[in-house]
């Protein structure tokens, strides 16, 4: 449960709060991840007022409780504040009037001050609450910045995640977390990964134990959270298996209502798995940035059969089914 304090310790200096009064409620749960400005309900209309949410009093709604004579302007404030509001906020230069305070501390709500200017301790607040409660699960695997992309290695245990992940940081690639990655939603567009505190910075590699990269390595070979670009899954190698030669099927997972790139990399003894995924890594950046190798290969084959053939050139789908056709009944 998020409360009140959770977000007093942790952004409090961020948002320059000050601590003045119903420091009782502080650990009062927060239920809804909004802040609003109460406005028009400051006037007596509540239809559709929440008070669940976050209150930020700002410069001009300071300005009109001070024009209201005494007990107006407390009947209006007892309106707006109930032992359900998580917090209050007073920003700008005015400093909160009496009747707040006494209301605040009567009902043990945490009321804070800030000199920020009241549009952006609005807009941060709202993105902060936002990010505290957006959606979040856990994923087994290992959390790597290779070449500036987030990487999340996954396989079966003791498939070689942990040693990919070493070997990617003698090469001087960053660890993010080994084992468990915390994934959540950021900004609503994308994934970010961390690890716990209890486990950061150190990697597991079976025969030897526990090592703590930040010592061995350096503090530049870790960092705490990354964003999550793609997902590399190791295998075994198959024989009975076909095996994508080109690259033209491009697969993606969900996590969290958000896709993301997958490659199924088959692993096998001489394979150097660490730099099969720099190459991963480095190919993906190329698509991002437009040249895409397997379509422009595709194309120049499929120019080539038809110039040859004296057949029309296949376009599309059915010119890459041919081209996959070709090469598996190749590989048979």
């Amino acid at each position: 449960m998020y409360r009140v304090q959770d977000l007093y310790n942790k952004h409090g200096a961020s948002l320059g709060l000050e601590l003045v009064a119903g420091r009782n409620g502080l650990k009062k749960a927060v239920r809804l991840s909004e802040a609003h400005r109460p406005g028009l309900a400051l006037s007596g209309f509540l239809k559709g007022f929440v008070k669940q949410r976050f209150l930020v009093f700002g410069n001009v709604e300071q300005a009109y409780l001070k024009d209201l004579e005494g007990q107006a302007r407390k009947e209006r404030l007892e309106s707006l504040l109930t032992a359900s509001t998580p917090a209050v906020v007073v920003a700008g230069k005015y400093r909160p009037l009496p009747e707040l305070i006494n209301l605040c501390e009567g009902l043990r709500i945490p009321l804070f001050r800030s000199q920020k200017k009241t549009t952006e301790l609005l807009s941060r607040l709202t993105l902060i609450l936002l990010e505290e409660f957006s959606p979040t699960l856990s994923l087994h695997g290992t959390l790597v910045e290779v070449f500036g992309v987030g990487v999340v290695i996954q396989g079966y245990s003791s498939i070689g995640k942990s040693e990919a992940a070493l070997s990617l940081i003698e090469r001087g690639h960053r660890l993010i977390s080994d084992d468990v990655v915390r994934i959540r939603v950021r900004e609503g567009s994308y994934l970010e990964g961390s690890g716990p505190e209890l486990t950061r910075h150190l990697l597991e590699i079976r025969g030897i134990g526990i090592i703590n990269v930040a010592h061995l390595y350096g503090a530049v070979c870790v960092r705490e959270a990354k964003r999550v670009d793609l997902i590399v899954n190791l295998e075994e190698w198959d024989e009975a298996r076909f095996y994508d030669r080109i690259g033209l099927d491009e697969a993606c997972v969900d996590f969290l209502e958000i896709s993301v790139p997958f490659y199924a990399l088959p692993v096998k003894p001489g394979r150097d798995v660490a730099l099969l995924i720099e190459t991963i890594t480095l190919n993906h950046r190329l698509k991002e940035m437009g040249y895409h190798s397997a379509k422009e290969f595709s194309a120049k084959l499929l120019e080539t059969i038809s110039r040859k053939s004296s057949r029309p050139l296949p376009t599309g789908r059915e010119g890459e089914t041919e081209i996959r056709n070709l090469l598996k009944g190749e590989q048979e």
